[in-house]
């Protein structure tokens, strides 16, 4: 299994609605590409500004490709982001999944 990570920031007093504006796009993008396995939403929020960290877990290295393209470690962005967004991975990072309790 593979664990694709990707890290952004949005303002803190945007954080509610970037959750739900990630559910419409990434998340929902994820679950509809064969071969993902879920995904993980993470955020914390430090003074004015949220972090996020977004997990998705996939079965394989090609089912991650169905989704990112060939180029596996572009970040895939969506047309409102820069209205969110106020630092961004433009990377993503893939891990092997050695061990899952």
């Amino acid at each position: 299994m593979i664990a694709r990570m990707w890290k952004g920031a949005v303002r803190a007093d945007a954080a509610d609605t970037y959750v739900d504006y990630v559910d419409t796009t990434g998340v929902k993008a994820f679950s509809e590409t064969p071969g993902n396995r879920g995904a993980l939403v993470l955020r914390r929020i430090e003074g004015d500004r949220c972090e996020f960290v977004v997990i998705s877990l996939w079965e394989s290295l090609d089912a991650v490709k169905a989704f990112a393209g060939d180029d596996v470690e572009t970040a895939v962005f969506y047309p409102e982001d820069d209205r969110y967004l106020i630092e961004r991975d433009r990377t993503a990072t893939h891990y092997e999944v050695v061990r899952q309790r």
